[in-house]
Order: structure tokens, then sequence, then C-alpha cells
């Protein structure tokens, strides 16, 4: 008797018959002679009495057409065939219309869907290859019923899923620290612990690139100063080994002399060994910008994921006062500054300044001077973004100024907005944790389907009901991922479950992932909800105060539902406001299709990404910081703030300050800002001109906008998608 079937993923489940009774029916329905509940009973029974105890379900249907053959009803054996056969072709034919594309280079929405990836290349064609028939195998044999159908009538999104089999996890914020102490082994070759700044900046590089194939997501790294800053020390003092040799004098006495900073200096006028030490400082100081020039070199030139793009990678920098953290600081900043190549603006690694009072932000604060750098920076390369430490709910009880260590206890993101803090299941920190995966749900469809309920507040009621049947299903569904994720093996992420996530020191290589991926978080995201209360209201909250108390109802909403799973399933669940790339259209095309064009809700070609103000809404900066800022204590799986700014604004610093400043009056996390940037494809030069269409250095016409899409910038906009397309060309300024 059949008790357990083997799924072609390999998992094990109990036997269902009613799956037998459901797929003969079925068939039976399409004959002329129609449903027969008696056959169907009987082929069922012997079918379940007469099968091993443990079966695969080809095995099964298998048996199904061999019983139907056997019987009366030879035209349901042929419906029931017949089927299967189709469904294989339908898969086939839709693999091979998509693989046409790719192989004949169409720039369209499979091509385009990720415009840091290069799908007309040889590795980006066989990534997407690999990609567009990954995606149909899980929804045949890794989704549960319920998902499916959810993912089937455009109420979910499931991130990453041609990555769903791989059971690799999202992201991770990389303890650099035991990787330069330590080195790695990541099973095809050794890294030996770092010795100076030069090593230790490449072992940055190598272990975000290493990561990252292992990963679906982005890697960060949470502390970069604290992280880098011993080696500056490390590397002064060598360079006073080697003065020492030149003078044929001893100076081990000067290997902990007190630096305020690490500024080159004209040795002019100095003698003694206040020239010694200033001459040491200049040749550290041109090593440690040598180094940081060479991590943003390798960042934006070293390929993962089979050498198709550079590593989606992003540091996190600002509060180590030491001289040595300044240095790697000022070095960082310099070098964005100066550019890559002929003067371009870097793409990675994204930059994010941790701003924090007492630290930083007001003109006493020890590295106010490096944070003035770093809005000039941010004007004319668009990072560092920003991130406020001083946020109320980024702020850690045991953080304290005089702590060495305190960088354990600063939150640290990733540049597309994830965020990782709070933990149920151990130390609440960013430092060796990420996300697990993450699904979006599609909140304005939910809004449309109640829009004809005339009574407003039965209408929004009918949403909240609607809403909390999709909420249970996608917490079910990341739940069902994370158990397939823990069957994982530690060796199959040599570097991430030996070096990099939290709780793994004690673990074998065979042993399996179940004991520490709980550290993660899982995410559920949402889209559109100024298109949600167009359709709840008639208005979005950028423009209704209602709307936006309506609004706040709704992720509050949310955010309480994750609370609760987070105890029903004993998983760290978060709320995301999800960074949507190529989802942005693919919701908004699907329900036009079903709904029809509908003004202020299916009349773009994209719906508006989580909780922002539609990019096309005209208001000033501070409204949109108004409106914007509560969702940002709700969604704390990840958030953005963004501000467009016109015309030029690399002499403008004040301009980036002050929207760091309305960050810390309005208690908003996570912000950046967006400006006029110009690019010759060609040449590499770069000016803020209001319509640049020829390159005044070489006369190339090949000139491209540089942009930010969902966090990251992207090089070229040839390779965004339409909807995303369509959305830059809406964006607005913000006065």
């Amino acid at each position: 008797m059949i008790q357990t079937v083997v799924k072609r993923d390999g998992r094990i489940v109990g036997f269902n018959e009613e799956k037998i009774i459901a797929a003969i029916r079925k068939a039976m329905l399409h004959t002329e002679k129609g449903e027969d509940m008696s056959l169907i009973r009987q082929i069922t029974d012997r079918i379940v009495c007469r099968g091993d105890e443990q079966m695969s379900v080809e095995a099964i249907q298998d048996c199904v057409e061999r019983e139907l053959m056997k019987s009366s009803r030879k035209d349901v054996a042929q419906r029931y065939i017949a089927y299967r056969n189709q469904r294989s072709i339908a898969r086939k034919a839709k693999t091979r219309d998509i693989f046409l594309e790719i192989i004949e280079t169409k720039s369209n929405d499979v091509t385009r869907e990720n415009a840091n990836m290069n799908a007309d290349t040889p590795a980006g064609m066989m990534m997407k290859f690999a990609s567009e028939t990954t995606k149909p195998f899980v929804d045949d044999y890794l989704l549960s019923d319920k998902v499916k159908s959810a993912v089937v009538d455009n109420y979910i999104h499931i991130h990453d899923k041609d990555y769903y089999p791989t059971k690799s996890l999202t992201c991770v914020q990389h303890p650099l620290d035991k990787i330069l102490k330590n080195g790695f082994f990541a099973g095809h070759g050794e890294s030996r612990p770092a010795k100076r700044i030069e090593t230790a900046s490449i072992l940055a590089c190598i272990s975000m690139e290493t990561a990252q194939n292992e990963m679906h997501g982005g890697q960060a790294i949470p502390a970069f100063d604290f992280y880098l800053a011993p080696f500056v020390r490390k590397s002064f003092i060598e360079e006073l080994k080697v003065l020492a040799d030149i003078n044929a004098t001893n100076y081990e006495h000067l290997y902990d002399v007190h630096l305020d900073d690490y500024i080159i200096r004209d040795l002019t006028g100095l003698c003694g060994e206040k020239r010694v030490i200033q001459h040491a400082v200049n040749r550290t100081v041109s090593r440690v910008h040598q180094s940081m020039e060479a991590f943003i070199h390798n960042m934006n030139t070293i390929h993962s994921r089979g050498g198709n793009q550079v590593v989606f990678s992003s540091i996190n920098y600002g509060t180590d006062t030491s001289a040595e953290g300044r240095c790697i600081i000022r070095e960082i900043l310099l070098s964005t500054y100066e550019g890559v190549g002929n003067g371009a603006t870097a793409i990675f690694p994204i930059q994010i300044w941790k701003k924090k009072r007492g630290v930083s932000y007001l003109p006493e604060d020890r590295n106010y001077d490096l944070y003035k750098m770093a809005c000039k920076v941010s004007a004319r390369r668009f990072f560092p973004n920003f991130l406020n430490l001083d946020a109320t709910f980024n702020q850690h009880e045991d953080w304290k100024a005089e702590d060495p260590l305190r960088y354990k206890y600063e939150v640290a993101t990733m540049g597309c907005r994830t965020r990782v803090f709070e933990n149920r299941f151990g130390e609440k920190t960013s430092i060796g944790r990420g996300n697990l995966s993450f699904t979006t749900i599609n909140i304005v469809r939910l809004a449309i389907e109640c829009m004809n309920v005339v009574n407003k507040q039965e209408r929004i009621d009918r949403f909240f009901a609607r809403l909390d049947e999709i909420l249970e299903i996608t917490a079910q569904q990341l739940h069902e991922r994370f158990e397939f994720q823990k069957t994982a093996y530690v060796k199959q992420f040599p570097l991430l479950m030996s070096s990099l996530w939290n709780g793994t020191e004690k673990l074998s290589p065979t042993d399996n992932i179940s004991s520490v991926i709980n550290q993660g978080t899982l995410g559920i995201g949402f889209i559109g909800l100024a298109e949600c209360l167009v359709a709840l209201t008639g208005k979005h909250h950028g423009e209704d105060k209602d709307s936006q108390l309506l609004g706040l109802r709704i992720v509050t909403y949310m955010r309480d539902q994750a609370i609760r799973f987070s105890e029903q399933y004993q998983h760290n669940y978060s709320v995301l406001a999800t960074p949507a790339e190529g989802l942005s259209g693919k919701f908004t095309m699907r329900d036009r299709r079903t709904f029809g064009m509908l003004p202020g809700i299916t009349d773009r070609d994209y719906y508006t990404n989580s909780n922002h103000v539609p990019v096309y809404y005209k208001c000033s900066a501070r409204h949109k910081a108004e409106v914007e800022a509560p969702y940002h204590d709700l969604t704390r799986g990840g958030h953005i703030f963004y501000v467009e700014i016109d015309g030029d604004a690399t002499h403008n610093p004040d301009a980036i300050m002050a929207v760091v400043d309305m960050m810390d009056k309005y208690n908003i996390g996570y912000g950046s800002v967006n400006h006029t940037r110009n690019r010759c494809l060609d040449c590499g030069f770069e000016d803020a001109s209001a319509h640049l269409e020829e390159c005044p250095k070489c006369g190339s016409k090949n000139v491209d906008r540089l942009q930010r899409i969902t966090g990251y910038l992207v090089g070229t906009t040839d390779r965004w998608n339409h909807a995303k397309l369509s959305e830059l060309n809406d964006r607005v300024t913000h006065n």
C-alpha cells in the first residue's frame, strides 16, 4: 500500500489518493460518457493497494495509465495520456520560444529582467537559458497547489525563483574581520590571513565574489572602516621598518605612536623622528589610497555568476573615529570622487554612509569633516547613500561611543535596501546574517477586486479580508521554502557556511544547515501602495491625508501579521518595501489584461515601488519625506527614501546635506539622492548637462544617462526593461 510519494525534486511527502481521483475525474469530464465515480474509486483502490509503500510521482501516473487502459474506459485513458503529453509539449513550446528570443539577443523583459546582467554575452545567455527552464520546474514540483495558484493568479511573486532548487540564501553581511584574521578555504583554493592593507582590500573583494557564487542576492560589508583600520597601522609599521633600514636606526618605539590622523604633508622643515613619522604616514596614505582604488576597480570588473555580472556589492562605513579608520574612510571617498578608468562613476560597490549623532553628523563631531566629504562625493557620484543610525528603529541598546567594537551594534543595510537587524533566535546584529528569501504581494490586484463594492467601508473591509488570505499563503510559501533550504549541506556553501554565516563554527561539511539559517529573515514584500489606494479611495497617499492614513493602516497590518507569523512558524519574518525591477511591469501588464485600463491604477506600464509616492507626482522633497517616513519603521526588512534633484549637483553638496537633515528630522532609516549625470559610453566622459547628445570630449553620440534603478546604479539604460524605462521617463524633481 502506498504510504509516501517521492516528488521530482526528491522530497518525500505523504500520499494523497484524492490527487489520483481528481486527475481521473478531470480526464473523464472531457469525454462524451462523462464521469463514473464508481470506476474512479475502483481504479484508485487498486493502485493504492497494489502499489509499493513508497513510489515516485511518475510511477503512480504510469499505474493510472495502465489501469485505465485495462478498464472499459479506453477513452478516458486516451484523454489522460493526451493531457500528460500536452503539458509536456506546452512546457517545451514555451521554453523554445523563450530560448529563441535569448539566442536572437532580443531586447525584451526576459533578457532585460536584471539591468546589471548582460544577457547578450555567452555567459549571460547561458544564465537565462538556465533561469527560464528552472522556473517551470519550480512551479510544477516545488510549490504547493495553493501557492502555485496564487502565483498564476498574479497575487504573489516569488523572487529569485530560478535559484529555488539550489537551496541558496539571498544575501549576507560579511564579518570581514574573520576573513582577514583567519583566511578562508572556499572549496577550490585557500587564502591566508592578511598582513597589509593591499592584501586586506583584495580579500574583501574575494570574499564577496566567492559568496556571490554561493548565493542569489547581494553581498555587503557592514563595517568596512572598522575591519580595514588595523591594516593601516600595520602598513605604517612596515613603512617605519623600511625607513629604519634606510637610516640604520631602530624605530620600534614609534610603532604605537599616537597619530591623530593620517594626512599627507610636506616633509620640508621637519627633522628627526617627526620627519620619520610623517614620511611613514605619507607612504601609508598612498598605499591605502591605491588599495581603495584597487578595491573599487575590482568590484567593477571581477565577475561572478558564471562570468556574467559583477558582484552586487555594498559597503557600510562612517563611524570609526580612530585615525586609521578615518584614513580608510577618507581614501575610499577620494577614490570614489576621482572615478574609475577615464573618470567614470563606479557602479559598485554601493556605498552607505552610517550617519550618527556624536560621531559624524554635527560640526563638533569627530567625523563631521568626513561627513561633509561624503556629501560632496554623493553630489558627484550618487554614492554614498545614507543610513540613519539615529532613527529610533535603528538604535541598539548596547551601543556605546567608547566601545571599540561598537560596530557590532550598528545596523547595516544592502544598497538595494535589504535590512537585517532584529533577531528572535540570536544576537541583535546585522553581521553574519542576511535574508533567506522574500516574496512580494500584489496589493494592487487585491484592491482592484474590491472596487465594485459601493460602500467605502465595506470595500476596505473586503480588501483587508483578501489581504489576510494572501498574507497567510505568502507566509506558508516562505516557510515551505525555508524547510527546503534547511536540507542543504554545509559543503554546498563552502565559504558562506564556514566563515560568514553566524553559528556555523561547529558545523562539518556533511552537516545540514538547519541549525543556523533561522538567524536570517524571511521577507514579505509589497508593491504599488499608491495604486492600491487609488483603487480603494480614488487618491494616493501623496495627495490625500485620508489615503495616507489607510496606507499606514495597511502596512501596519502587514507588519503585525509578520510578527504573528514569526510566532507561528518560529522564523524571523519581516515586511520589506520591495525593490521591484522586472516585477514592477509584470504585475501591471497581467492586471491590465484582466481588468483593463484603469486611470491612476493600470494606465502606466509599472506599479509604484512599495510605499513610495509615485515618481510622476510633483511635490516638495519635504512633503515626500513626511509621507514616506512613517513606513520605514513598519518595513524593517528594508526600505529606502529617494529625492530627485534637478541639474548639476556636483558643486552643491548642501543639497545632499539637506536630504540627510530631513532623514534625521522625520525618522527616516535609509535614503539617497538622484540627480542628472550623463556618461559617454565610448570614452567615459561625464557631466550634468540637461540634454547632452554629443560627447564634448570625443564627439561620440553614444551618450547615456547614468541613473539609479532600485537602489543601485546602472551604467546604461539600454539594459533597463520597458517598465523601468517608462518609470524613468516619468520621474519628476522634488524642490
